[in-house]
């Protein structure tokens, strides 16, 4: 009986066990591994192609595959019961194995690499993200392919006094507390290449040194790995890098020498595109000239490339110089407008240099919340934030519609950073989306989208107790180790630049970072020196946001809907529906409201178009859950009439007799006598028992009532 071919590494880390599998099994791969923690197993499969692909940039692909059979449920839609497209969450989780292992390639690889990762079981208790970097790098590490890892990732959190890493996530439930954070962070030996934070108002020094403790224990996991490579890996092949004859080098800077600086150098976006696409044009003639092929403009495109990125390393480097003309920490001009649109219920447009947001604001009733059902999460969302970033924002064409990779990794991270401000539902009980749309982009629109976004709320009237902005920062480092920290970076210093590091917050502390990085990592003290510089910058971007507007509005626009609450006793909740629904129909078709939604736990929530509407609504419920006590005074209508009574309604199936002996002080003969089909009358509860209710005319009349 054929078998597996094995080799397993065990360790322990943070108290769970953790295992590496090397086998046979897809066994096709150029790669593979099989990773466990606690009762979690990955498998990560890595594929090289033999060919390269033509192209100016490296070729990798992180594809995330959640499976429905790893949590041992059947999910997906009634008529679907299989995985379709990638979740959000797997998208994130693909883009941080992405940004971790991707600077560690040679970029000038050409060979397409597809990693593939395949959640096989999840235990629900550790995070996914731990077991399959881990376990990717370990596939990478050990094939044939040229990667200067290993690397690891820890995830940690910070409950304001203690840190404490890959914690169970049964333990992080309501783990937003004052000056707390949850963090992702990830990279090489010695270097941090990949951050994930939410925080709420986290001290930058506590950040910081969190993330000095991480390097030890993502260099703890990395050795691990060194020594099972030592063991078991394979041989680095030796693949074709796209380079270029020196002669073709020496053609190109002789050519470019007196034209690149003024190209790159200018302030303007559209005018700097201008000149680096005449200076580019003019290259390509003049080769062409030359007598150089095809082959040669290509590498020629790869060489131009490089040369701006050496020039705009050394201005920065040696004179601080920025091709804008801007000081290093210094912020473009700032700007922004509210309350753009009548009948939306918020909007607001922020504008940094030639980065500009329209952020607008939508209230729902509770009902409208997002379903969602994933492999780690089933539940309801609450609040939304979406990320538009058309063609147009760049001056490009392409085609419309559909979201990226990168549309929801900017969304994600806008959102994460402006989450934890939203009041709890019991103090506003509205469903809430945002949606940025990027009507133009020079960098940093997702720290852009941040800023609108907050103002945007404030505009709809949404009680946020401060305002959240946010910022981009970049690095120009040496292999010397000489490097300088950009604040607020564009195109050029995004494109060209070692890192992109986001940091979102308050005036009182971080809400959220993102790290991504063209260089191997960073150490400490750069990431220290980011974080000082971002919250100056960002100290500065709260002044100007909060001279635009510096508290939410009092009151709700006309166009939003009327949201009231009330609780009910959660065994009344099918008197207030009724069957099939009868009850909760008839109180939405006689009041006009928009919907009703009730909870498990009795709450009630009523949306109008106005507060009449709701507040009549309002009152039908609170009369139908009622527990009436003799004593209490009723209203209704005579529905029914009876040799020994009549029946009064006073409510959506809530009703009550009046005998005949009750309708009047004396005698009376006849209830028709007294009272008439259709007739309104008032009167006062006698007696409750069994749900029955009496009812009495006369107890009223004896009191003067």
């Amino acid at each position: 009986m054929k078998t597996l071919k094995k080799k397993e590494y065990k360790t322990t880390f943070h108290g769970q066990d953790l295992a590496l599998e090397f086998s046979d099994l897809a066994g096709q791969a150029t790669s593979s591994a099989v990773g466990r923690y606690g009762e979690s197993s990955v498998l990560v499969t890595v594929v090289m192609g033999e060919k390269e692909k033509a192209g100016d940039f490296f070729p990798l692909t992180v594809d995330y595959e959640e499976r429905f059979y790893a949590v041992g449920k059947i999910l997906g839609s009634r008529f679907m019961r299989r995985e379709g497209r990638p979740s959000e969450e797997a998208v994130l989780s693909g883009r941080i194995i992405d940004r971790t292992i991707r600077p560690l390639f040679n970029q000038r690889l050409r060979n397409e690499v597809q990693v593939v990762v395949t959640i096989l079981e999840w235990d629900g208790e550790n995070d996914l993200d731990f077991i399959t970097l881990l376990t990717a790098s370990a596939a990478l590490a050990t094939s044939k392919l040229p990667w200067a890892g290993p690397v690891a990732g820890v995830k940690m959190f910070f409950d304001g006094q203690k840190l404490t890493f890959n914690p169970k996530l049964s333990a992080l439930q309501d783990w937003q507390k004052e000056k707390s954070f949850l963090s992702f962070v990830s990279g090489p030996k010695d270097k941090i290449n990949m951050i994930e934070l939410e925080g709420i108002d986290a001290d930058e020094a506590a950040v910081a040194s969190a993330y000095a403790a991480a390097q030890k224990e993502i260099n703890h996991l990395v050795e691990w790995q060194e020594k099972i490579v030592q063991e078991i890996g394979q041989p680095k092949v030796s693949l074709h890098l796209a380079d270029s004859e020196e002669s073709l080098i020496k053609m190109i800077r002789a050519f470019i020498v007196d034209k690149i600086e003024a190209a790159v150098f200018t302030k303007d976006k559209k005018e700097r595109a201008q000149k680096m696409g005449e200076m580019r044009d003019s290259l390509m003639g003049h080769l062409v000239t030359e007598g150089i092929e095809e082959r040669g403009l290509s590498a020629a495109e790869y060489i131009l490339e490089s040369e701006i990125d050496a020039l705009v390393h050394k201005k920065a480097l040696e004179s601080g110089q920025r091709p804008d003309g801007r000081k290093l920490d210094e912020v473009r001009p700032l700007g922004g407008e509210v309350a753009l649109f009548k009948r939306t219920h918020g909007s607001a447009l922020f504008m940094r240099g030639e980065t500009h947001a329209l952020a607008v604001t939508t209230l729902a009733a509770p009902g409208s919340e997002q379903l969602i059902e994933s492999l780690e999460f089933s539940g309801k969302r609450r609040f939304m934030l979406h990320y538009n970033f058309p063609h147009y924002s760049v001056g490009e064409i392409g085609k419309m519609g559909n979201t990226g990779r990168r549309e929801i990794g900017h969304g994600a991270l806008a959102e994460k950073a402006v989450r934890n401000i939203i009041p709890k539902q019991e103090e506003f009980p509205y469903i809430i989306r945002v949606v940025s749309e990027v009507l133009s982009s020079n960098g940093s629109s997702s720290m852009a989208t941040v800023c609108g976004a907050s103002l945007s709320l404030m505009d709809a009237g949404v009680p946020i107790k401060k305002a959240v902005a946010g910022i981009a920062m970049g690095l120009m480092s040496d292999e010397k180790g000489n490097y300088k920290v950009l604040t607020d970076i564009q195109g050029p210093e995004d494109h060209y630049g070692d890192m992109d590091f986001k940091v979102a917050g308050t005036s009182d502390g971080i809400r959220a970072v993102q790290l991504d990085t063209k260089i191997a990592g960073l150490n400490n003290k750069m990431i220290t020196d980011t974080l000082g510089q971002a919250q100056k910058a960002r100290m500065d971007i709260l002044k100007v946001m909060n001279s635009i507007l510096a508290a939410p509005r009092a009151e709700l626009s006309t166009f939003a809907p009327v949201i009231l609450t009330l609780n009910i006793d959660p065994e009344k909740i099918g008197e207030v529906i009724g069957p099939g629904g009868k009850i909760i129909n008839s109180i939405i078709e006689k009041t006009g409201i928009i919907t009703m939604d009730i909870e498990q736990d009795g709450k009630v929530f009523i949306a109008g178009p106005n507060r009449e509407s709701a507040q009549m609504a309002y009152e039908i419920v609170e009369s139908i859950a009622k527990d009436y006590k003799v004593g209490d005074i009723v209203e209704g209508e005579v529905v029914r009439i009876m040799d020994f009574g009549a029946i009064v309604e006073f409510g959506p199936g809530r009703d009550g007799m009046i005998h005949v002996s009750e309708l009047k002080n004396g005698f009376v003969k006849k209830v028709e006598d007294v009272v008439q089909l259709g007739d309104v009358v008032r009167a006062k509860v006698i007696r409750v028992e069994d749900g029955r209710i009496g009812l009495s005319i006369k107890a009223l009349q004896e009191k003067g009532e």
